[in-house]
């Protein structure tokens, strides 16, 4: 059986590390940024360079976000830091009904649980994690003081975005008669670190052989500014509980009929 160089490299870094992690009790925090690229569609065609840089400005509390990530051996809580508007003193009301809400990972339990919002009525989304089968490439790059390696995936659509809605979502796809909808899958691109050797990383993203300090999918980064490890400390992960029980699927059915209710109700009071 032949084995690559690379991952002769990563079980050394793994088998070097993971003695003192295994040995203590510990936990930690990873602060990251996510930038997000501004998607205008065809009206960006249309737009000047001015038009384009205010409406960034406008949407500068969606592009840039901080999120914290909590972990302890096999629990994770990540949360957005939310920033308040230095201009209005107001945040993004509107935005926060279609963002990641708190999440609370177990790898071992292999369980998501999740709490979001949707005017006014809260929904506390439980379901199984979304296993992603990992390629493990050779580059490697230095990302603070941790060596990492890059690992690439294809990940559907729906498992990065069951929370997230737009008026275009409510438009059925055509389908050819007695043919299924091929299912859309996103690229992903992650950076870890055998040198923290937990499967945890931000987000929807886990299960490499070591902390994930940088990841890119569709037209968002995630990048991590700082981590602190505790040694010899153990801090409680908690699974949010407030809300209505439902699953992912469910979930993303129940907000698109309550849209399409809404758009239906504007139009008859137009009419």
């Amino acid at each position: 059986m032949r084995i690559s160089i690379s991952k002769i490299i990563i079980l050394i870094f793994v088998g070097v590390f993971s003695i003192s992690f295994q040995a203590q009790n510990f936990s930690g925090k990873a602060v990251y940024m996510s930038k997000s690229k501004m998607e205008l569609g065809n009206w960006g065609a249309r737009m000047s360079e001015a038009q384009k840089k205010q409406i960034a400005e406008r949407l500068k509390n969606r592009l840039e976000k901080t999120y914290v990530l909590n972990f302890n051996k096999q629990e994770a809580s990540f949360v957005e830091d939310v920033k308040i508007d230095a201009i209005s003193g107001a945040t993004d009301s509107w935005g926060s009904y279609f963002s990641r809400g708190n999440q609370y990972k177990n790898i071992s339990e292999n369980k998501i649980v999740q709490a979001q919002e949707f005017y006014g009525k809260w929904f506390l989304i439980k379901d199984k994690l979304y296993k992603i089968d990992w390629t493990i490439g050779t580059e490697t790059k230095q990302i603070g003081n941790y060596t990492c390696f890059k690992a690439k995936a294809f990940v559907p659509y729906k498992e990065l975005n069951w929370y997230n809605f737009s008026w275009g979502d409510l438009r059925k796809p055509k389908e050819e008669k007695g043919q299924e909808q091929e299912e859309k899958m996103v690229i992903v691109e992650a950076w870890y670190t055998p040198q923290i050797p937990l499967a945890h990383g931000p987000a929807e993203f886990w299960g490499l052989p070591g902390f994930i300090l940088e990841v890119s999918a569709q037209n968002t980064t995630l990048l991590c500014t700082e981590i602190v490890i505790n040694k010899n400390e153990v801090v409680a992960i908690k699974p949010p509980k407030k809300g209505l029980e439902i699953t992912k699927a469910k979930y993303a059915e129940t907000i698109k009929a309550k849209m399409l209710d809404m758009r239906n109700n504007r139009g008859r009071r137009r009419g």
